[in-house]
């Protein structure tokens, strides 16, 4: 039988969901998702406005249509990911995310692409950033008992949150040291 939450020490219940995280195997791919979505949007966060100024002579208006560009399609997606996720699951979803989002981030990295093509890669990589990311919630639930839920939860909050915190640092710092191909890559 479980111990009830209020009788474990203080030191259990801080740990308890990093601790059930990193022993469930699908929350440690999880993990890996987590991050490679963090890689792809600290450089598209980051470094959009450097891409577009520097690299297109654009304006700040250019800029904003680049960041529409990457939130209009991962609001497509998102819009698309429920009828989607009836008829497939979870896995292959966010696999095919994560994947579209290495594909985009590598082509760019090799081949400079022009002004119209680079706005729609954007826009695909919103469309992988949440097919990567939005049906996060559905993994973490099913992996996780009732009382459980919450730890698991916060831990999947604060890991994502160390994915940004080394993943933002790193695509400015890269951009700046070695240019956009080699970041991309």
């Amino acid at each position: 039988t479980r111990r009830p939450t209020k009788d474990r020490p203080f030191r259990n219940r801080l740990t308890r969901g990093i601790r059930i995280y990193l022993a469930t195997p699908r929350l440690r791919g999880l993990l890996a998702l987590t991050l490679t979505g963090a890689a792809a949007s600290a450089f598209v966060i980051v470094n959009t406005v450097v891409v577009v100024r520097s690299g297109f002579d654009g304006t700040d208006g250019d800029v904003a249509i680049a960041l529409a560009c990457f939130g209009g399609g991962s609001m497509i997606a998102a819009l698309a990911l429920p009828g989607l996720l009836k008829r497939l699951s979870d896995r292959p979803v966010m696999l095919s995310g994560a994947c579209l989002l290495t594909l985009l981030m590598l082509s760019q990295a090799v081949v400079a692409p022009c002004w119209p093509m680079f706005l729609i890669l954007w826009a695909l990589t919103g469309v992988g950033y949440a097919t990567t990311l939005t049906p996060q919630g559905r993994l973490l639930r099913r992996s996780a008992h009732a009382e459980d839920r919450p730890a698991v939860f916060t831990a999947q909050f604060a890991l994502s949150h160390a994915c940004w915190l080394i993943t933002y640092p790193l695509a400015g710092q890269a951009m700046t040291a070695w240019g956009m191909g080699p970041t991309l890559g």
